[in-house]
């Protein structure tokens, strides 16, 4: 999702089975420079294919913690490493928007196939929905864009 327009740019379909840190490359485009993610993602600077591509490790990732690798603080005193995650979730949680939209406005609950090509298909196009419905809830259309 690029953050600065809020829409969707690419989507990854996978089996329950693979994990998100291997599909993390195709989903960085060209202009990315700061990625953002979850603690699912935690290592992505290390994985070989990101360190033999000249772009990907330039990039800055920013991924959240797991929230057990804290240490314990006084009650008075600053957690500062609390205060970076919270910025970190409140810049991920823009994703989440986009999940509510194809599930509640358009109801996709669970996946209702059982091909992982047609239930990519279904999301594409969920997605691109998703798109154009935060765009008019914006009141911008896509040549603003």
């Amino acid at each position: 999702m690029d953050a600065g327009s809020g829409l969707v740019h690419t989507i990854e379909v996978t089996a329950a089975n693979v994990h998100d840190v291997v599909v993390a490359p195709k989903l960085i485009r060209d202009d990315d420079f700061v990625v953002y993610g979850n603690s699912g993602y935690l290592g992505i600077q290390n994985r070989p294919e990101i360190q033999e591509n000249a772009h990907l490790a330039a990039i800055d990732y920013r991924i959240n913690h797991r929230p057990h690798s804290f240490p314990q603080v006084s009650d008075h005193a600053l957690d500062w490493e609390r205060m970076i995650e919270h910025r970190k979730s409140s810049v991920r949680c823009k994703v989440e928007h986009d999940f509510r939209i194809i599930k509640c406005q358009f109801g996709y609950q669970k996946p209702r196939y059982r091909r992982l090509k047609k239930n990519e298909n279904r999301l594409y196009a969920m997605f691109a929905c998703a798109n154009l419905y935060a765009l008019a809830l914006a009141g911008r259309s896509l040549r603003e864009t």
